[in-house]
This record gives structure tokens, sequence and C-alpha cells, in this order.
């Protein structure tokens, strides 16, 4: 058994610190480990098919994923197979690169949450400028409001609400980008905005939070503000099955509830944050993770090789 495990992110930080503290606890080091340094290396004698850098005499027990640089979309695929070949060689990917393209696409999320009937805000995705106008112009007409947001985003960056009479966003805008994700607007209390993240590991919400904000978007790096509330009901259950619908190990997953009560599930997070929720649960989130994942790795079957 290697005590080494790396942690795929180019950017540690304090969740980078809190996760090695969690390893050091357990008796292993997390080795910070950029994506962009590692290769597929095939066909060389003597070479492993994944080059990680720190790990060339043996692949190492399992990796855990905090992070995917961005890129062109060569690189992002490259990185990705990273993580689908380390799979496909029986190493634990924590969360895998199939939980990573299904929550880091909103479109995907959302097709998914749809398939499989959990509550999510109808959504609409197109790259035709006269299709986007034709929804926004229905819709506005009829007194709802939309939110376009970046298929690929987080913290409630590039994220607006679309007014009647509205200039049409240009194809090229920052949060356009040549297609249009458009979501009905929930409204969950005009002055009196909040949502909740609900952090769920391996299918159980084990933490959750409401965050106020002074404005209707409510993420903690947008200013909102967190207050602990528990996870349980609902609420729980609503994420859960979220997290089942994309199949993600670990996941924060934002719930809002409009003015009737209704709750809907507005994103899925494979990479999330978690200071906001740490600073209130009372609970050492970092390991509670890591616990998860050397269990996956001690449950992991032993691949027995012919000779």
């Amino acid at each position: 058994m290697n005590p080494r495990i790396p942690v795929f992110t180019d950017d540690p930080g304090w969740h980078g610190k809190r996760l090695q503290e969690a390893f050091a606890q357990r008796g292993r080091e997390a080795v910070f480990i950029s994506l962009k340094d590692c290769a597929l290396n095939l066909g060389a004698a003597g070479t492993l098919p994944v080059h990680i850098p720190g790990f060339e005499q043996g692949l190492p027990d399992g990796v855990f994923v905090r992070g995917v640089p961005g890129g062109s979309l060569q690189q992002v695929i490259a990185r990705l197979d990273i993580l689908h070949a380390l799979k496909l060689l029986g190493v634990t990917v924590y969360n895998d690169g199939q939980a990573v393209e299904r929550t880091v696409d909103k479109a995907m999320t959302s097709f998914l949450l749809h398939l499989n009937g959990v509550s999510t805000p109808h959504t609409w995705v197109c790259e035709s400028r006269h299709q986007a106008q034709e929804i926004i112009t229905r819709e506005t007409m009829a007194g709802r409001q939309l939110v376009i947001k970046p298929l690929f985003g987080s913290q409630g960056k590039g994220v607006r609400k679309l007014q009647a009479g509205e200039r049409m966003p240009a194809p090229m805008e920052e949060h356009v980008d040549g297609l249009y994700y458009l979501q009905s607007y929930i409204d969950s209390g005009e002055g009196a905005w909040h949502d909740h993240r609900v952090f769920v590991i391996r299918g159980r919400s084990v933490a959750a939070m409401i965050r106020h904000g002074s404005h209707w978007v409510n993420n903690v790096a947008q200013g909102g503000r967190c207050e602990l509330v528990a996870a349980e009901g609902e609420l729980a259950q609503l994420a859960e099955a979220a997290a089942h619908a994309v199949g993600v190990d670990y996941c924060g997953v934002d719930v809002i509830r409009d003015r009737t009560g209704k709750l809907y599930v507005l994103e899925v997070n494979s990479i999330p944050a978690w200071k906001g929720l740490q600073g209130v649960a009372g609970m050492d989130i970092a390991l509670k993770l890591v616990d998860d994942f050397l269990a996956q790795i001690h449950a992991r079957p032993v691949l027995a090789v012919a000779s």
C-alpha cells in the first residue's frame, strides 16, 4: 500500500490544507499534482500507461480530484482521459471522470435531473439565437422570468436575470459564448433571498446550510451569509436523489425553495467548496471525505491477472 495519495488540483488553498491534514490523521500523505503534468504513455516497455509525477514506480491506490484545469477542448478531454484511464486500471478515482463530466456541464446535469424525476427548474439549451429569442419572448410575455447562465462556471459568476423587453444577449458575450443556457427563475422571496447547500457523501446528506444573500445570487463567493440547518427531511432526500441521478461519490447540491414551499435543485457540484459549510457545521468535512475515499480503496476488489 502506497501511503502517498495524489490530490489533483492546481490551487490547493484552504481546501487542500484541510485534506492534507485529514489524510495525515489517517496515516496518508496528500501530494498536490496538476492534471496538466500527467500523461498517457502507451506501448513503451517498462513504463506505466499513465504517468503521474512522483509515481513512476507504481500507480497510487487512489486519486482525489479537487480540480480539472480549464483549457482548450482537446486539453480538457485529455485531462479527463487521465481520470478515465486510471479508473480502468483499477485506481480509485474520487470523483471519477464521468461524474466530473456530468456535473461541470450544466446542460447534462439538468437533463439527468429531469430524466430521474428530480425537481429542477424548466431549462432550455440551444445554440440558435432565433430559438433563444422565441423562448425568452414566450416566457417573459407570460410573466415568467428567466435566468441565463454559462454552461461551465461556478460561484454564481456570469449568472444574470433576463427582464421583459431587455436586449437579447449577444452570442459571443462572456456569459453566453455562442450557447444559450436558460432556466426559469425561482423566486425565493424578493428582498429575503436564500437557498440551501447540502453536502452529500456516498448518497447520504451529511450537512446542510441556508445561504442568505443581499442579492438573488446567494453563493458564499458572492457574499452569502451561512446558517446551519438540519440535513434531513425533504431537503436531504432531494439532494440525495440529485447525487444519485448524476452518479457522484460526493457533491454539493444547491437547492432553492420558492414562495409556495416547493424545492428545486439548481446545481450539483462534483468539486464543491465547503469552507462556508465548515464554518457552521461543527464537523470536519474533509475528514469525512477522506474516510469515505479510503473506504472505497479498501473495498476495491483485487484484480487477478492470469499468467
